[in-house]
């Protein structure tokens, strides 16, 4: 009987790793980009760009207003308040296009927002595989 998690299991326990890397304060998500021949081609978790400060040294504003929405006052923050990249956005960037073109699987740690689904299609990903399962 062979226990070995499967490969789709083994990638998202992967992303999950990733993950921690995360530097926002609100969540933390992580993505593994895999070739078809099952190896790493990358990896992304949500974060600021580089030399700019990580959100849990000094929270964006984003967590202001969500915290002063709560509050009464202000309004209800939205994405383009935040200063990270998507942790998808990253996996991608950190790919090469034939690294993503073809049977490439992109494995992710939460559902991809709409944004992050049209770079996910446009780099020409197949497949997409969260918690939840597959993405259509």
């Amino acid at each position: 009987m062979d226990d070995r998690p499967s490969w789709d299991d083994y990638f998202l326990r992967i992303a999950r790793a990733v993950a921690a890397r995360g530097d926002c304060s609100r969540r933390q998500v992580g993505a593994v980009l895999v070739r078809p021949d099952r190896r790493i081609a990358s990896t992304g978790y949500n974060g600021v760009p580089p030399g700019s400060p990580g959100c849990l040294a000094s929270p964006c504003e984003r967590v202001g207003l969500a915290l002063r929405s709560v509050d009464g006052g202000g309004v209800c923050p939205g994405y383009s308040d935040c200063r990270s990249v998507h942790a998808e956005a990253n996996a991608l960037l950190y790919a090469s296009k034939d690294d993503c073109e073809g049977s490439s699987t992109l494995y992710c740690t939460d559902e991809p927002c709409v944004g992050c689904l049209k770079l996910i299609r446009g780099a020409g990903v197949a497949r997409i595989v969260t918690p939840n399962g597959e993405c259509a």
